[in-house]
């Protein structure tokens, strides 16, 4: 009896110094991988703090500002309208989100409740289009913006950017998890579609739908080649391809350190963006993958 009990006890041993080698390896490999991917980020950072006379005279880059400045970010938003690129880029985000999420919405409500003929055919041809070449659709994009005149506009930059198959698939997947015979008793009691869809559905789905808003404002924050071939007036540029204006004719291809600065102003409300909505991003997406 009392070798059973050592035997046991040696086995329990075993599996607790397994156990601790396998998460020691775990937070090891995690703990490496977070450095290479947060790196990049802190050496813009690091960069933009540096004077340029310093940053030019570090023939072996080092690893800390000696006499940090906040005098590339002045730089940054005075060489060039950067705070003009920065407000045409939150009116398109604002704008694109709020008129896709209209669309998505009611498409994927259709889809997913309404019987009309053709419905799956409808469908069947919309995820279709997911198989053409983004650069098909930016050309065809291009050709009809500019015969309706609508260059150098903030429409023609947003009506290309107002729809999307994925998120409308993505959408119609959540509303078909909500049972139909919870569809069926609201409309017996008359309840109207428009108010099934904003009184039951949408909240029931609002994880998802919350990071489809998430995700598309990234989208857009960093959208740079739509942008790029529609609009070639300054007035119009937004934060991507205003970089380039910044680098070109702004503080020159040299000063390194001020066009850090520039990019550092421009991705921050990203990453707090993200930061502040990763539960529910993970909510949404988790959400979307499971059906049943």
């Amino acid at each position: 009896m009392e070798l059973k009990k050592t035997d046991l006890e040696k086995v329990r041993k075993a599996s607790a110094t397994r156990t601790a080698i396998i998460r020691t390896l775990t937070y090891i490999l995690l703990g490496t991988w977070a450095v290479m991917v947060l790196f990049p980020f802190y050496w813009m950072v690091l960069t933009s703090i540096k004077s340029y006379g310093s940053y030019n005279s570090e023939w072996i880059p080092k690893f800390y500002a000696t006499q940090p400045t906040l005098e590339n970010y002045y730089s940054a938003f005075t060489s060039v309208p950067l705070g003009k690129y920065i407000l045409n880029t939150l009116i398109f985000t604002v704008v694109t989100t709020f008129l896709m999420i209209a669309v998505i919405v009611f498409a994927a409500f259709a889809f997913a409740k309404l019987e009309f003929k053709g419905r799956d055919l409808v469908f069947t041809g919309f995820l279709a289009l997911m198989m053409i070449p983004n650069e098909l659709v930016i050309i065809t994009n291009f050709q009809t913006i500019t015969n309706l005149g609508l260059r150098n506009t903030f429409t023609g930059l947003i009506l290309p950017s107002v729809t999307s198959v994925f998120y409308i698939y993505l959408l119609k997947e959540n509303f078909e998890q909500i049972p139909d015979s919870l569809y069926k008793a609201a409309k017996v009691d008359g309840t109207s579609d428009i108010k099934y869809l904003f009184k039951v559905m949408i909240p029931i789905c609002r994880p998802t739908i919350v990071t489809v808003i998430i995700l598309k404002v990234i989208e857009c924050w960093n959208s740079y080649v739509w942008p790029r071939l529609i609009t070639d007036n300054s007035a119009y540029f937004l934060v991507s391809n205003g970089i380039q204006e910044i680098r070109e004719n702004g503080l020159g291809r040299e000063n390194i350190p001020a066009m850090m600065a520039a990019v550092v102003v421009i991705s921050v409300p990203l990453v707090i963006l993200f930061l502040v909505f990763r539960k529910k991003i993970m909510a949404g997406v988790s959400r979307g993958g499971t059906k049943g």
